[in-house]
C-alpha cells in the first residue's frame, strides 16, 4: 500500500512516498481505509523532533513509528475478533498526538484509542481540517470559567487552533478580539471576531482594551508582555511552554499571587473533543478552514507549507487524487 515514511528526523526532505506492506490487525484493532488526514503543527513537531522534548515521545535517536500522521478520517475496513465498539463500514475519525501512523492508505488503530465516529455527511477534507484545531482549542477553553458576555483576545486567530478558538468562543457568547494578518481579517471576522489587530503593523500588547482572557494560540508571546491586557482576575493561556518552561512555572505560582492567573492547557480527553467535533459539524455550527489540499505524493510540499508559519487554518492530504470528498 502507499504510505509516507521517514526513518530520520528533519524537514520535508526526510519524507518518502513509498509502498509498504498493509498492517495486520490484532484482536482489538481496527483496520481503517484512510480518506483524508491533516498536516498539522503536531505533525511538524514529531517529524522534526523540535522541540527536543518530542524525542522522548517519538524516539530518542530515530522515529519509533516510521509512518507519521496524527489526525485522520476514514472507514473501518476490518475488525479484530475482540472489537465491540465499531463495525465494518463505520466512518471514524481520530487524533493521536503520540502518532496514529495514518499517512497511509490504511492504518491499524486500537478500538480503545483516541478515536470516535465521524460525522456522516461532512466531507472527509472538512473533518480532517477540523480535528486537531478543535481538540486543542477545546482544551484551552475547558481550563477557564467562561461566561457569556466576557471578552477574550486570541493571538494567532487564523491558524488551525486560533480559527477554531474564535468560533468556539463566539458560540459561547464571548466577545473576541483577534490578531492576524490584514489579509486574513475578513475570514477571522466571519468566524466570529468583533475586531482584528494586524500584528504585522501593530503591537497587540499595546492595545487599550482589557480582557478576561488572553489565549496565545501560536505560543509566540509571553505572560509578561500580555499581563497588561488582562483584567485583575483574568487568565493567560499559551499553546507553548514558553522560554525556560515559564508557563508551567507561572501556572504553579500565579494562583497564589494577586492579579491575572496563568493556566497551561494540557491537552486531554481526546474522545470528548472528537465528540464535540462531530456534534459541531453535524449541526453546521463550525466552519472548516482549509489552507491547501495535497495528495500523498505531495507530502513534502504539504509539510513545507505547514512549517512556513503562513498557513491559514489547516492543510489536508488524501491518499489519491482530489475528488472533493
Amino acid at each position: 500500500m502507499k504510505a509516507i515514511t521517514h526513518t530520520a528526523y528533519g524537514g520535508p526532505e526526510v519524507l518518502s512516498c513509498t509502498d509498504i506492506p498493509p498492517p495486520t490487525v490484532a484482536n482489538n484493532d481496527l483496520l481503517i481505509d484512510i480518506e483524508a488526514v491533516s498536516v498539522n503543527r503536531t505533525d511538524c513537531a514529531m517529524i522534526t523532533a523540535k522541540p527536543f522534548i518530542m524525542r522522548f515521545v517519538c524516539g530518542l535517536l530515530a522515529p519509533k513509528k516510521p509512518v507519521p500522521g496524527t489526525a485522520f478520517v476514514g472507514t473501518v475496513a476490518a475488525t479484530g475478533a475482540e472489537v465491540t465498539q465499531f463495525s465494518i463500514g463505520d466512518r471514524v475519525m481520530g487524533f493521536d498526538d503520540s502518532g496514529a501512523q495514518c499517512w497511509a492508505e490504511q492504518s491499524r488503530y486500537p478500538e480503545d484509542g483516541r478515536i470516535g465516529l465521524a460525522p456522516e455527511y461532512a466531507s472527509a477534507l472538512d473533518i480532517a481540517a477540523c480535528i486537531e484545531g478543535i481538540h486543542y482549542a477545546e482544551n484551552f477553553l475547558n481550563k477557564v470559567p467562561l461566561k457569556a458576555g466576557q471578552s477574550a483576545l486570541v493571538n494567532g486567530a487564523s491558524g488551525a487552533i486560533g480559527s477554531a478558538m474564535v468560533q468556539l468562543l463566539a458560540t459561547r457568547g464571548i466577545e473576541v478580539v483577534a490578531t492576524c494578518r490584514a489579509k486574513d481579517a475578513e475570514l477571522v471576522m466571519s468566524l466570529g471576531a468583533s475586531r482584528c489587530i494586524d500584528y504585522e503593523r501593530e503591537d497587540f500588547t499595546a492595545d487599550n482594551e482589557r480582557f478576561d482572557y488572553v489565549f496565545d494560540a501560536v505560543g509566540k508571546s509571553t505572560f509578561r508582555r500580555c499581563r497588561k491586557l488582562l483584567n485583575p482576575d483574568g487568565f493567560f493561556l499559551a499553546s507553548e511552554l514558553g522560554p525556560w518552561l515559564q508557563n508551567l512555572a507561572y501556572t504553579l505560582i500565579t494562583p497564589w499571587l494577586p492579579g491575572p492567573t496563568v493556566r497551561f492547557p494540557f491537552p486531554a480527553k481526546t474522545r470528548k473533543s472528537l465528540a464535540i467535533t462531530k456534534s459541531l459539524l453535524e449541526a453546521g455550527d463550525f466552519t472548516a478552514v482549509i489552507d491547501q489540499r495535497h495528495t500523498f505524493e505531495q507530502a513534502r510540499q504539504a509539510l513545507t507549507r505547514a512549517m512556513s508559519g503562513d498557513k491559514v487554518g489547516n492543510i489536508v492530504m488524501t491518499p489519491g487524487p482530489q475528488q472533493g470528498n
